[in-house]
């Protein structure tokens, strides 16, 4: 593997910075939602008191020493940024260990009445449960009449542009390719994402989830495609062991979504019979591995999950936390090749994902100056622009 070109890690102690404002306002705003929507005890609300406190005011501070996972995390970076301020560590780091200290003030891990119970499920659940999604299920109904290509074409983008309803499953080629007075699809690799996965073939697919409600739906109504049409003959769908992130993907959110399927009509119901089918015969299967909630990139992932990307026809990498894991999160010039920076990978893998932070590499110089002509800075973290990106090699 030749040598990665140096790209700065990214914090969040630069005042006006994106990563700063998630660290000074979105953090805050999450312990607020967080409080509002469950009636927890005294000692949770000073257990999140102290949290506000310590992610605002404070340092970075150890986990309890009961902690199950308290080791990993040591291994994990916790022994170095213990005693820092949460703006001085990698941004990627400092909002990974925000959430997991978050779920020990809600009593997550327990023992105790809270134990096991998402912070952010009511926010899943609304999202998933509002009418846009509805109109998103019954649009599914123009997809039967149409040839293959045509319907994995809408499904992939539908997975790629997740909850925007406004494009949703029709979102067309031309739609997606310009935009003004910026192109929306900021790169387009799918012709090299779509040669591992022929019709008629064996393929593996791995699919690392990102959110959960109207965004995971997607992600399921490709998978089903895929194994429906023969483009792949076994799925693996990568999914986090607890909440993170307010929104990721949980197994119970993948248990929610198929649910929702299954009680719609028309062809979003055939697709629930065919994920529901799949899973019990074992073509679809589900994986929560530890690293997954991991505050590192996948360049530094373990062995066991080394082995499973390696065996695998492609990968394919959901959103845009998952992106920044898997190029590393750094201030890249955008036109660093996106395989320079998953050189390290085992296997063929793939990126879709719309833009929701600064980590951005593959763009031509061309689009890049088009794209800061017309936005500054904006375009990278307004979610307005997505990419499909593909290592194949």
């Amino acid at each position: 593997m030749p040598p990665t070109p140096f790209a700065p890690v990214i914090l969040g102690n630069e005042p006006g910075s994106f990563p700063h404002s998630v660290l000074a306002e979105r953090h805050p705003a999450i312990i607020r939602q967080v409080r509002d929507a469950f009636p927890y005890g005294p000692g949770q609300h000073r257990a999140l008191d102290e949290l506000l406190k310590s992610c605002t005011e404070g340092t970075v501070g150890p986990l309890p020493a009961d902690a199950p996972d308290r080791a990993l995390w040591q291994r994990w970076g916790l022994a170095d940024h213990a005693g820092r301020s949460w703006y001085d560590v990698p941004w990627l780091w400092s909002e990974s260990y925000f959430y997991r200290r978050l779920l020990d003030a809600v009593g997550w891990f327990g023992p105790g009445a809270w134990q096991g119970v998402d912070p952010f499920r009511p926010f899943k659940r609304a999202e998933l449960d509002a009418p846009a999604t509805d109109e998103e299920l019954t649009a599914l109904d123009a997809l039967p009449g149409l040839p293959e290509e045509e319907r994995a074409h809408a499904l992939l983008h539908g997975s790629l542009w997740g909850n925007r309803a406004d494009l949703g499953f029709r979102l067309s080629a031309e739609g997606a390719g310009t935009r003004d007075p910026a192109p929306a699809l900021v790169a387009d690799d799918s012709e090299a994402l779509w040669s591992l996965l022929p019709p008629g073939g064996t393929a593996t697919l791995v699919l690392v989830a990102d959110n959960a409600g109207r965004e995971l739906v997607p992600d399921l109504l490709l998978i089903a495609h895929l194994l429906a049409e023969g483009r792949a003959a076994r799925a693996v769908l990568h999914v986090k062991p607890y909440p993170y992130y307010v929104s990721d993907a949980t197994t119970a959110d993948v248990v929610d979504a198929l649910h929702r399927l299954r009680a719609a009509s028309g062809a979003a119901a055939g697709y629930a019979r065919v994920l529901w089918s799949a899973m019990a015969d074992g073509r679809l299967t589900m994986r929560a591995h530890p690293f997954s909630c991991a505050p590192l990139p996948y360049a530094e992932m373990p062995d066991d999950l080394r082995a499973e990307f390696a065996a695998a026809t492609l990968t394919v990498f959901k959103g845009d936390l998952n992106y920044r894991r898997l190029v590393g999160d750094r201030l890249w010039a955008p036109t660093t090749p996106f395989q320079e920076t998953t050189g390290y990978f085992p296997g063929p893998v793939a990126a879709l994902r719309t833009l929701k932070s600064d980590v951005i590499t593959g763009l031509s110089a061309a689009t890049v100056a088009e794209l800061e002509a017309a936005e500054g800075r904006r375009w990278r973290t307004g979610g307005t622009h997505a990419l499909i990106q593909a290592d194949v090699t």
